[in-house]
This record gives C-alpha cells, sequence and structure tokens, in this order.
C-alpha cells in the first residue's frame, strides 16, 4: 500500500504520555488497514513530555540528581544527540517533583534546571534546547543562574537564600564563572507563552495562583521579581523584562534571555524540527495527532494545532484524538483537522474515559484510519 501514516500525539494528561499515546493509535490504524506503515512520532511542545518525544525520536537519555524546586533531590532526565541536549524543566522543578504535592510558592527553586544545563554542557552540547512549563518556582530564574556559577547577595554580602521571596532583598549578582560555564553554547527556549515578566499579564500575576500563592504571596512574589529585574538589568545593560516569554515558567524566560543569551521559539515549531517532523510526513497519506483536550488553547500554538499545520505545509491531511473536545466542529476544520474524535465519545460511560484511554486510543485510531483510508 503506497503512503504511509504518521502517529504523532502529545500526551494525554493523567491517563497517557505522547509515547503510549502513539502506540495505541497505532495499533488501532493497523487493525483497520492491515499492512499500512505507520511511523510513531509522539511530539510536545517544550512542557511536560519533551524529553520523553526526544528520546522516541532517537535521542539517547542521560540521568543526573538535581535539587528539586524544594531543594530535596531528584533524578531527572535529559535527552542528547550529537551536540544538541534536551532538557525539561518540569523534569528538575516542576510541580509534579514538590514533595507531596505541597507547593511552595515563596520558596520553590529553579536551581535543578542550571543543574541539568550544566549536565548537558559537561556531555558536549553545544545546543541546549530548554523546554519551560509546568514549574512549581516563581524565582526569575535566579536559582538556575546561581547554579551555573552566578551568586547573589543581600546588601550584607549574605548569599540569598532559594525562592522568589528572597529577590527582594537582592542587593548585588556576581557573575562568576555563568558566561565561561557556557562559552560557545547556544541556549534556545522552547516557549509557547508571551507574558512579560511584570505586571497584570506577568509570571507572579498570571501563574502564581497555579503554584499555590495566595494574594499576600503575589504581593511579595511581584516585589522580588521586580528588583530582580532591575539588578539584573544594572548588571547587563539590557533590559528585557518586558520581552514575550520573560514571565514564562515563573520567570526562567526572563533569566535565560537575559543571562544566558537564550533565543526563543515557540515550542511546538522547535520541537518537531528536532523531532524530524518534515522528514517523518513527507509522502504520508494521513496524520494522526491529539492531546487530552482539544479547546481554546490548543488554537493558540499548543502541539495537535502545531502538526496540523506543519502537516498543511507537507500537503498531508490531519485528524485529532482528544480525551476531551471543546472545540465546535467549524473550530477544529479551521484549525486544518479534516476529523476530530473525542474519547468520552467512544466511553458508553464518559466518566470511564481516563481509565479506559489506552483502549479507547485503538478504537479512535481504528475508526478514523477506516473512515480516511479505506
Amino acid at each position: 500500500m503506497r503512503g504511509h501514516v504518521v502517529v504523532a500525539p502529545d500526551k494525554f494528561k493523567g491517563s497517557m504520555d505522547g509515547a503510549e499515546a502513539a502506540a495505541r493509535l497505532a495499533v488501532g490504524v493497523r487493525r483497520a488497514v492491515p499492512g499500512v506503515e505507520v511511523r510513531e512520532l509522539p511530539v510536545a511542545d517544550g512542557g511536560e513530555g519533551t524529553v520523553a518525544a526526544a528520546l522516541a525520536a532517537g535521542f539517547s537519555r542521560a540521568e543526573v540528581k538535581v535539587a528539586g524546586p524544594t531543594g530535596l533531590p531528584v533524578v531527572a532526565g535529559l535527552a542528547v544527540r550529537g551536540d544538541t541536549a534536551v532538557v525539561e524543566l518540569a523534569q528538575a522543578s516542576g510541580l509534579a517533583r514538590l514533595p507531596g504535592g505541597r507547593t511552595a510558592p515563596l520558596a520553590a527553586s529553579s536551581y535543578g534546571v542550571g543543574q541539568l544545563i550544566a549536565k548537558a554542557v559537561s556531555l558536549g552540547a553545544s545546543r541546549v534546547v530548554l523546554g519551560l512549563g509546568g514549574s512549581a518556582c516563581t524565582d526569575g530564574g535566579a536559582g538556575l543562574v546561581q547554579a551555573l556559577g552566578a551568586g547573589l547577595y543581600d546588601a550584607d554580602g549574605r548569599p540569598l537564600p532559594p525562592g522568589g521571596a528572597a529577590l527582594r532583598r537582592l542587593a548585588r549578582i556576581d557573575p562568576g564563572p555563568l558566561a565561561e560555564s557556557l562559552r560557545g553554547v547556544e541556549v534556545v527556549v522552547a516557549c509557547d507563552v508571551d507574558n512579560p515578566l511584570l505586571g497584570p499579564r506577568g509570571a507572579a500575576a498570571v501563574y502564581g495562583p497555579q503554584k499555590g500563592a495566595d494574594a499576600a504571596d503575589l504581593v511579595v512574589l511581584e516585589d522580588g521579581l521586580t528588583r530582580w529585574a532591575d539588578t539584573v538589568a544594572e548588571l547587563t545593560g539590557r533590559e528585557v523584562r518586558d520581552v514575550p516569554g520573560a514571565g514564562a515558567a515563573g520567570g526562567v524566560g526572563f533569566a535565560a534571555l537575559a543571562l544566558l543569551g537564550a533565543a526563543t521559539r515557540p515550542g511546538i515549531g522547535l520541537l518537531l524540527d528536532l523531532l524530524g517532523f518534515d522528514r517523518a510526513v513527507r509522502g504520508a497519506r494521513l496524520v494522526l495527532t491529539g492531546e487530552g483536550c482539544l479547546d481554546g488553547q490548543t488554537l493558540h500554538g499548543k502541539a495537535p494545532a502545531g502538526v496540523a499545520a506543519a502537516a498543511a505545509r507537507a500537503g498531508v491531511p490531519v485528524a485529532a484524538v482528544a480525551g476531551r473536545l471543546e472545540l465546535s466542529e467549524r473550530e477544529w476544520r479551521g484549525a486544518g483537522f479534516v476529523r476530530a474524535l473525542a474519547l468520552a465519545d467512544l466511553a458508553a460511560d464518559p466518566a470511564e474515559s481516563m481509565a479506559r484511554a489506552g483502549e479507547l486510543a485503538e478504537l479512535a485510531g481504528e475508526r478514523l484510519a477506516a473512515e480516511l483510508l479505506a
């Protein structure tokens, strides 16, 4: 049979990671069209699952023990291929890494992310792709640069403790070996938000409540991030607090831009390039993509929309599978999908769809392949 099928879903949060979703959809496709070639290429947009997607595309896994968001050690993974490393913030400083799930909005740190970058460089990486998403911290990336050698001190010359609250006392930054540790290393941030660091659309105001911050905490964090931005500007002579994406991941985007010399790219576009999606889709008859919920956020650069756009450039039709489908047909067709199917609609009891996600994904793949290929 001429032409293959590319199966390129993101994770179905709470039920399947991207690799399992791709495998299950592929089973269904092969069931409907025996003998068809199916290429599994799970994707991500820079958030959780980014390292897993890189590993599925042929990168090798490396592990290192780093500081979790509250300082307790965690084992975090990164993906390496040649001189490129993929680092996922959520592996070290994500909400899922909080001990017992207890938030620490004022004290959580990005220190472990810096340790992951240092590990990537030690492995010979000259290009580090940094995926931001799912962070537990609002420290402006201060912990990240401390892990790479910078010193942060108060007016009495004492090192600052971790977390965004401590930044209110910041008096001086000693860059130390920061620049030397990254000499010859290109850092590219995979980022799908355009928030600035400060203000009503900033890191604290928009994302702080998701990390456990109450109204009083938000004032403390905003003050700390403001002091951080002022001091960084004094050190570098550059002002990046209002650059779109500076507020990503509790302000880690700001530190990457201001102190690591990073460039930002839309997450899904960067990851699709990295994973070789254009090569995989060339000559395909159909692409299947999906995620846990197709909703309004999907239309603003989430992984399935990025897959649809890339497939459209190659002239290949795309169908979407989701745990829940909250877009109207007009909306999902406008996003470039020829068909959209919800797992919840395939279950006799929609409440069971998450528990039976794998089985239902196979059924979805089978139905879509029968409809669109047979």
